[in-house]
């Protein structure tokens, strides 16, 4: 013993608040083949990238392989992966059968301290109902190794939270009408998008919010006077082809660098970024897009000026709200040990036009290998917290109005500014 007072060792954390005030979290507990998994798929598809679903099954089940009993490691772990979300700016579904004697202190920890919008439901269906819902399942080796007899002795009738936290929705109640009333009462609706108004490129068939949307310029800005930094002072592999004869073009703000930093360090052995460019002055970036802008004007007499400025921006950023000249954004492909250029499907800045659509991050007209280098790239630098622009597989950006629009922060930390 250290001689140390006994209440030392009893003492409790206080509370950590969880997630923003933007952010929802939901739970969705019901006894087995109640339909908790299609309800949280079927938020996510309604609302998209941005809702992470924590299931106790996977966690339990897969990655600890642990019976389901009061203090299991599962349920802390639960608790903390749906925090980690949540700070990190996602939704979170909460999912699984989640026994109220045993899960209830971890749920009721985490909706108390969650900063934003939380709901509780119990999807509640009879047992005759769960029955015949198993039955029904397509799988027969699943159906061998979980039968009826395991449903009846796993069945709890109406296991609700405490304090009436949760809203019980009967059994009724379609998947669709279900999602329906969560996104009703959570507000869990998906950021708008602008459909283009002037005909895509292949390849240019997602739903994306382009760089001339309002909204994008909307986002206030505060200003926080990070510094511009010069990658090659950190030992990154740096391609030539954008060079300056002021090196601004090695440029980026020192949380830009930072996220580079550890983009780099989750990519596999043998595979490491090529930089391309970061920084790019205000007067450079406004004659790239008039020149593109021209071209396309010519190309396409038949378009209107608005159309004409939003196909630009597909490509070329407008000068205003532009990532790279607030030294937010970073133009980055993969090479190999030897730095040799991966293939990616298409040159890093081949406009729509030239690629055929193969630019856009996710075109349907990529090789399987080359589809295979953009998801390292792109897994990578999102973990690292770098948001892609989807008509560009090399851009990422950080903390500029596009990177805040699509995070839903409330402001951009980077806005244009001068390299000194």
């Amino acid at each position: 013993m250290t001689g140390e007072p006994a209440d030392t060792f009893r003492r409790v954390p206080a509370a950590t608040e969880a997630g923003r005030p933007d952010t929802r979290l939901v739970v969705i507990r019901g006894n087995s083949a109640s339909g908790k998994s299609s309800v949280a798929q079927g938020l996510r598809d309604h609302y998209g990238r941005g809702v992470a679903i924590v299931g106790q099954d996977v966690i339990r089940r897969n990655v600890l392989r642990e019976h389901d009993t009061t203090g299991g490691a599962n349920i802390a772990l639960l608790g903390r992966i749906a925090r980690h979300a949540l700070d990190a700016g996602f939704h979170v579904v909460l999912e699984g059968i989640l026994y109220a004697d045993r899960y209830s202190h971890m749920i009721t920890s985490l909706v108390r301290d969650h900063r934003g919008v939380s709901a509780c439901y119990y999807l509640d269906v009879p047992l005759e109902a769960t029955l015949a819902r198993h039955a029904s399942k397509a799988d027969p080796a699943y159906l061998e190794q979980v039968t009826d007899t395991h449903l009846t002795s796993w069945y709890r009738e109406l296991d609700l939270l405490p304090d009436g936290l949760e809203n019980v929705i009967p059994a009724d109640s379609t998947l669709q009408d279900t999602v329906a009333r969560i996104v009703r009462d959570t507000h869990l609706t998906a950021a708008p998008t602008l459909p283009p108004q002037c005909k895509p490129s292949q390849g240019d068939s997602m739903n994306l919010i382009l760089m001339s949307d309002p909204q994008v310029a909307a986002v206030p800005l505060r200003e926080c006077g990070e510094t511009l930094v010069d990658v090659r002072d950190h030992n990154f592999r740096v391609d030539p082809r954008k060079q300056d004869p002021l090196g601004a073009f090695a440029h980026v703000r020192e949380g830009v660098l930072t996220r580079l930093k550890h983009a780099r360090s989750l990519l596999p052995a043998g595979i490491d970024l090529l930089f391309v460019e970061g920084y790019r002055p205000l007067a450079l970036q406004r004659r790239y897009f008039t020149e593109y802008r021209d071209a396309l004007a010519a190309a396409q007499p038949n378009w209107t000026p608005e159309q004409v400025h939003q196909a630009a921006s597909r490509y070329v950023s407008p000068p205003d709200i532009a990532p790279h000249s607030a030294g937010a954004a970073v133009d980055v492909t993969l090479v190999d040990q030897d730095g040799h250029e991966l293939d990616l499907g298409t040159r890093v800045n081949a406009s729509p036009e030239e690629s055929d659509g193969a630019c856009f991050t996710h075109a349907a007209n990529l090789s399987d290998q080359a589809r295979h280098h953009r998801t390292l790239l792109l897994n990578a630098m999102e973990s690292a917290g770098l948001t892609n622009y989807e008509t560009e597989f090399w851009h990422y950006s950080a903390a500029d109005r596009y990177d805040a629009l699509m995070r839903q922060e409330p402001y951009a930390r980077y806005g244009p500014i001068e390299l000194r």
